[in-house]
């Protein structure tokens, strides 16, 4: 029987994690433990992605090689999933050998298809957010810009985004037929309607499509940290196209012409009790509106071009505010999980994430607004309730319950009724 399988995004090691990364991973491990109560065999994938010029970066304003700042911050998401009892059944990081000598398969593979082929970019580039963008997508921001993308009287040409200015590049790379794949998308969005999650940002996605795709630079010339092209090793993967395939990477696939030379080759050892065939196509994808269309979009074309099922859904959930105001690390301002779960407990933190807002919306963390709810709802509601009932099971029942579920009294009837409508909810990931 195939597993039900559940992904978040590879989390980016450019800082320590917050309330952003904790709510995406604690969906899955929610969903994961509710499909798993039920009966369900199921696969829970979460990990790192460490590759590209933001790390390059960030690395070497802290003293530090890529690798060694990567593994600290890995280090920090892992302990952070342990201390928030989240029950993921693997960990990948992106410069572990089993994804690194998948991705250099699959570019090669690609490569002999003609689905990636040798060109030319000239274009912007956010670091920040390793995304490409071209003038036409930046004239929809700015009234006027130079042609090299320089300073103008009114600033810097900048990233959709994140708002940060981005660079100009040219560079020889490698492109993906990302054009080729717009009216199979397309049909696919129609013939499945459940695929674009929620419903309220499948508009979006489907009208980014029929705007038209362009063909996708997937590699780069002047980027030293990532995976190298295995026949052309002056380029290195793009980080997003490395990125993504770690769903198939992780859970055993094995590209056109790889051959795993298992324990004591490469490095590249398969679990053996993890099938490939077990666990794809994915069930769900949890991510960030943010990267919405990284996972709607490219990913699926990727997966046509490797000739693979799509997975069944892409779940965009919504961003977090503080007290009102956007969350970043210039307002001072981010949210740390383990303050919070110091202060308030982890399953006082994992219920008010998912109780506060519907699932796939915006919400707003606040002190205030978490106070509330442990005091009304947990405290006292749910305090009461329990003590109540222990006291009656101590003065009624001699402190023990039934050996045997009592389900066939008029109060047993009343507490069940409303499974269905539990079923139904964490069907649509109604979680609140």
């Amino acid at each position: 029987m195939k597993k039900f399988y559940v992904t978040t995004p590879l989390y980016y090691v450019n800082a320590a994690p917050h309330i952003g990364h904790a709510y995406t991973t604690l969906a899955a491990d929610v969903l994961s433990r509710w499909r798993a109560s039920r009966g369900e065999a199921v696969h829970f994938l979460t990990g790192t992605d460490e590759h590209g010029s933001k790390i390059e970066a960030v690395a070497k304003e802290a003293g530090k090689a890529p690798l060694a700042f990567a593994d600290d911050i890995a280090a920090k998401f892992a302990s952070l999933w342990k201390l928030l009892d989240v029950r993921c059944d693997d960990f990948i990081r992106t410069t572990e050998p089993r994804h690194e000598a998948r991705v250099q398969a699959v570019f090669e593979h690609l490569l002999s298809t003609g689905d990636i082929y040798k060109g030319a970019y000239k274009g912007y580039y956010c670091v920040s957010c390793e995304t490409y963008w071209t003038q036409t997508d930046l004239n929809k921001e700015l009234e006027q810009t130079t042609k090299d993308g320089a300073d103008t009287e009114r600033g810097k040409p900048r990233c959709l985004d994140c708002k940060k200015p981005v660079s100009w590049v040219e560079e020889e790379s490698y492109f993906f037929k990302l054009s080729r794949f717009q009216e199979p998308l397309l049909k696919h969005f129609d013939s499945n309607p459940r695929f674009l999650q929620p419903s309220h940002r499948a508009k979006e996605i489907v009208n980014f499509v029929k705007d038209g795709l362009r063909d996708l630079s997937v590699s780069r010339t002047n980027v030293e940290w990532g995976v190298r092209v295995l026949s052309h090793p002056e380029h290195t993967v793009y980080v997003w196209f490395d990125a993504l395939l770690n769903y198939v990477t992780a859970a055993g696939y094995n590209p056109p012409g790889f051959k795993s030379p298992g324990p004591g080759g490469s490095g590249v050892a398969d679990d053996a009790s993890r099938s490939f065939v077990d666990l794809w196509p994915a069930d769900i994808h949890l991510v960030g509106k943010e990267i919405y269309r990284f996972h709607a979009v490219i990913w699926p074309a990727m997966l046509m071009a490797l000739g693979l099922p799509l997975p069944k859904a892409v779940f965009a959930h919504g961003w977090w505010t503080v007290e009102g105001e956007k969350m970043s690390k210039s307002r001072g301002n981010m949210v740390d999980p383990q303050e919070v779960c110091a202060e308030y407990g982890v399953d006082a933190f994992r219920y008010f994430l998912f109780r506060e807002m519907p699932f796939g919306n915006d919400g707003n963390f606040s002190r205030d607004a978490l106070r509330k709810r442990y005091n009304a709802e947990l405290a006292n509601d749910l305090g009461n309730l329990l003590n109540r009932v222990t006291q009656m099971v101590d003065k009624y029942l001699a402190g023990e319950l039934p050996a045997r579920p009592l389900v066939d009294r008029p109060l047993a009837k009343d507490v069940l009724a409303p499974a269905p409508k539990l079923e139904e909810a964490m069907e649509r990931l109604a979680f609140q």
